[in-house]
C-alpha cells in the first residue's frame, strides 16, 4: 500500500498501474482548492454525483447521464479543499460483492492481483490501496464500504443512516444505504468522515466493548478466528453478546430482499425502456424482489423495524468479513455480508480496521459497531481500543 502525495503523484500512478488494477474510470479536471484538506486527492465511487461528470453507478443504462450538481457530500468535500480527482468502478447498481463489473471491467485487488477487492465499492478501497488517491468514499449497503476495505487492508467508516447525506447519490436502497469512507489510516477516515456528515467527533466519550458470540451461526475462515482472536487476546478483552433479533444469514436475506424491492423501484422504468443497458444478472435480481408476495416483503420491512428497536450492546467487537479476499472464478461466498449488515438493518455506525493477515498475506478486518447517532463516542471507543 502507497501513500499519495498531491494530483501529479497520484495520475502519475494511475496511469502506470490502473490498466492492471482497474479502479478508476475517470480523472476530474483539477479545481482551485482551499481548506484543511489541502488539496487532498479525494476518489468517489461512480454512484455519487460529481458536477458536470459521467454519473452512472456501474450500469450502461446511465453512461451518458451527466450529474447537473455535485452531490451532498462532494460539495462538503470540495468546500474543506479536497481535491476532488478521479470517479471509481464498482458493482453494476451497487449490488453484488466482487467489483467484477460487465460494462466498466472487473476492478483486482491492488495486494493480490486477480482476487476481488470486495464490492460494491471495490473500485473506491482499490483505488485507496493503490495509492491512486488519498481516500475515497463509497457507499454501504449491506457492507459495501467495510468488506472492501478489510479486502484490501483499510480502513472503513460506515455512519449512521442519513437521509440528507444521500443526496446526489443513485440509490440501491433509501432504507439501508449510506455514504462512507475508505481510508489508509484511522487519522485520515475520521477526518473525511467528519466532513461528509459535517459533524465534529472529537470529544466523544470511550465505551466497553463486548465481543459478538457468532458461534453456530456464521462459519468464518481459520485464518480470520485466528487473527480476530489474537486482536481479542493482545487487548485483554472479555465479555460477550449476542445480536438476538438479529439472525445473521436470515436477516441479510431480508435486507437483500429490501434492496431489490427498492432499487427495482430506482431503474424500472429503464429497464422497461433500455433493457439491453442492463446485465441479466442485476436485472433479474431486481425483478425477483418485485415478485415477491406482499407478505414477505412486508415481514422484511416489519424485521427492519424490530431491528431499529431493539436493544443491543452499545459497541460490539466482531469480524467484518467471514474470509478474506477471495480469487475471481471461485465461488462467491454468500455469508460475506452476514456480519456487515447488522449495522445497516439496525442502523448503527461502525468502524472497520485491520487486524491481521492471512496465510496468502491478505488482510484480516474486524470492525466495532457503535450507537445510532453516537459516532463520536465510537471514534474514541475504537481509538482508545487500537493505541
Amino acid at each position: 500500500m502507497r501513500t499519495p502525495c498531491d494530483r501529479r503523484s497520484c495520475i502519475r500512478r494511475i496511469e502506470v498501474d490502473n490498466p492492471d488494477i482497474n479502479a478508476v474510470l475517470d480523472v476530474y479536471p483539477a479545481a482551485d482548492t482551499d481548506g484543511p484538506l489541502a488539496a487532498a486527492p479525494i476518489g468517489v465511487k461512480a454512484n455519487i454525483a460529481v458536477h458536470g461528470q459521467v454519473w452512472h453507478g456501474g450500469i450502461r443504462a446511465y453512461k451518458n447521464r451527466i450529474a447537473p450538481r455535485d452531490a451532498r457530500v462532494v460539495q462538503r468535500l470540495r468546500a474543506s479543499g479536497a481535491d476532488i480527482l478521479a470517479g471509481l468502478n464498482m458493482e453494476e447498481g451497487a449490488l453484488g460483492a466482487q467489483t467484477d463489473n460487465p460494462w466498466f471491467g472487473r476492478t483486482h485487488n491492488p495486494l493480490k492481483h486477480g482476487y476481488t477487492p470486495g464490492g460494491s465499492s471495490g473500485g473506491s478501497a482499490a483505488a485507496v490501496a493503490a495509492g491512486f488517491v488519498k481516500a475515497a468514499l463509497g457507499t454501504d449497503t449491506m457492507g459495501s464500504v467495510r468488506i472492501p476495505s478489510a479486502y484490501c487492508g483499510l480502513w472503513g467508516f460506515k455512519p449512521s443512516h442519513d437521509r440528507a447525506m444521500l443526496d446526489g447519490v443513485m440509490p440501491l436502497s433509501l432504507s439501508l444505504d449510506t455514504v462512507g469512507v475508505h481510508g489508509a489510516d484511522f487519522g485520515t477516515l475520521v477526518q473525511l468522515a467528519e466532513i461528509i456528515c459535517d459533524r465534529d467527533f472529537s470529544g466523544g466519550t470511550s465505551g466497553n466493548v463486548a465481543i459478538l458470540d457468532w458461534s453456530g451461526h456464521v462459519h468464518c475462515d481459520t485464518a480470520v478466528e485466528a487473527a480476530f482472536k489474537c486482536f481479542v487476546e493482545t487487548r485483554e478483552l472479555s465479555g460477550t453478546t449476542g445480536l438476538s433479533p438479529y439472525a445473521f444469514g436470515k436477516s441479510r436475506r431480508a435486507g437483500l430482499l429490501i434492496s431489490e424491492v427498492e432499487g427495482f423501484a430506482v431503474h424500472e422504468h429503464h429497464m422497461q425502456t433500455q433493457p439491453d443497458e442492463f446485465s441479466t444478472h442485476f436485472k433479474s435480481m431486481l425483478e425477483w424482489g418485485a415478485r415477491q408476495p406482499k407478505d414477505r416483503i412486508d415481514a422484511a420491512y416489519a424485521h427492519l423495524k424490530a431491528l431499529r428497536s431493539a436493544g443491543f450492546a452499545d459497541f460490539i467487537l466482531m469480524p467484518t468479513a467471514p474470509q478474506t479476499a477471495f480469487k475471481f472464478g471461485d465461488p462467491v461466498p454468500v455469508n460475506q455480508a452476514d456480519f456487515t449488515a447488522f449495522a445497516n438493518l439496525a442502523d448503527r455506525p461502525a468502524i472497520q480496521f485491520p487486524v491481521g493477515t492471512d496465510e496468502n498475506g491478505l488482510p484480516v478486518g474486524a470492525q466495532v459497531v457503535g450507537p445510532r447517532g453516537h459516532e463520536a463516542d465510537l471514534v474514541a471507543t475504537v481509538g482508545a481500543l487500537i493505541n
